[in-house]
């Protein structure tokens, strides 16, 4: 009987998705020690954005719902990590950005996990780097619907 690669697939995404959750836990309680996990993913969103983000594209990214957004974002705004401005081209809505603090707690775990992964994958061949970052968006791409 052969092994099923798609079964083996799924296996290995799921330990993977362990592993990222204990390793976002950690980075997430690395910035701050009152920062929900949970909030990461819009911390990273928000990182790498120059200007201040509205609400909606945050709501799109990230597939959550806006009362869990709006959550998120007070958590980050109670921190120091974020903030709101207002809208410019809408008085009612409201835009969202680091902090400077936010983006420097996050320029330096940033830097500090890129070590880490340069650290941890240096006995990789580049062109296997590669290999595995065009895998990678090719499966994200087939996934998304």
């Amino acid at each position: 009987m052969t092994p099923d690669p798609i079964a083996d697939l799924e296996a290995e995404l799921v330990d993977m998705w362990r592993r990222g959750t204990i390793r976002t836990r950690e980075r997430a309680h690395h910035i701050h020690p009152k920062l929900d996990p949970a909030c990461y993913p819009l911390l990273m969103l928000l990182t790498r954005q120059e200007t201040a983000v509205p609400m909606s594209t945050l709501l799109a990214e990230l597939v959550v719902e806006k009362s869990t957004l709006t959550r998120q974002i007070d958590a980050l705004t109670r921190l120091g990590l974020a903030l709101r401005i207002p809208d410019p081209e809408d008085a009612r809505a409201r835009l969202v950005a680091l902090t400077e603090e936010g983006r420097n707690l996050l320029s330096a775990q940033r830097a500090e996990a890129v070590a880490a992964w340069r650290r941890d994958l240096s006995q990789w061949d580049p062109a296997d780097l590669r290999t595995l970052i065009s895998l990678l968006r090719r499966l994200g791409t087939s996934l998304e619907r």
